[in-house]
C-alpha cells in the first residue's frame, strides 16, 4: 500500500510560463520519501536521534507526462520498489485530477552518519515494516 503525500502547487514553484519548473519534481519525490518513512514510523529526525541513520540520495529519475499549474492539487504515491542490503529503491507516482502527470524514483542508501556517512545493511525490523506497508498512511 503506498504512502500518500499531498501538496498545493505554490506560485514559487513554476516558471515564467505558469508551468511547474522541473526541479520541484525532485524536491517534491525528497519530501514524499521522509513522509514515507514519517508514516511507516521512522520520522527522519528519529531515524539520526536514535539509530544515528541517514538515507543519502545516490540517484533520481523522474518522467514527465504531464504539466503541473498553480494551486494544482497534487498526490504523490510512494512505495518501495526495491530492497537490496544497504540500498532501497523508492517509486513515486504523481497524480492530479485521478491523472498521472509523472513517475520517478530515488535510490538511496541506509547509512551511519558520524564524521562521514558509510552504508550498512538496512536493519530487518526496518525491511519488514518498509515490505509490509502500514495501515495509517
Amino acid at each position: 500500500m503506498p504512502a500518500i503525500y499531498r501538496f498545493d502547487v505554490k506560485w514559487g514553484d513554476t516558471d515564467a510560463a505558469g508551468i511547474v519548473f522541473y526541479p520541484n519534481f525532485y524536491k517534491w519525490m525528497d519530501e514524499a520519501t521522509h513522509h514515507f518513512f514519517a508514516t511507516a514510523g521512522f520520522p527522519s529526525s528519529r531515524l539520526l536521534a536514535e539509530r544515528q541513520t541517514i538515507i543519502p540520495l545516490l540517484e533520481a529519475h523522474c518522467q514527465f507526462k504531464s504539466s503541473l499549474l498553480f494551486e494544482d492539487e497534487v498526490e504523490v504515491q510512494s512505495e518501495i520498489q526495491e530492497l537490496r542490503k544497504k540500498v532501497f529503491k523508492i517509486g513515486h507516482r504523481f497524480i492530479k485530477d485521478g491523472q498521472p502527470v509523472a513517475e520517478g524514483y530515488e535510490i538511496r542508501a541506509w547509512a551511519h552518519f558520524n564524521e562521514k556517512p558509510k552504508a550498512f545493511p538496512i536493519p530487518e525490523d526496518i525491511k519488514e515494516i518498509l515490505l509490509a506497508g502500514t495501515s495509517n498512511r
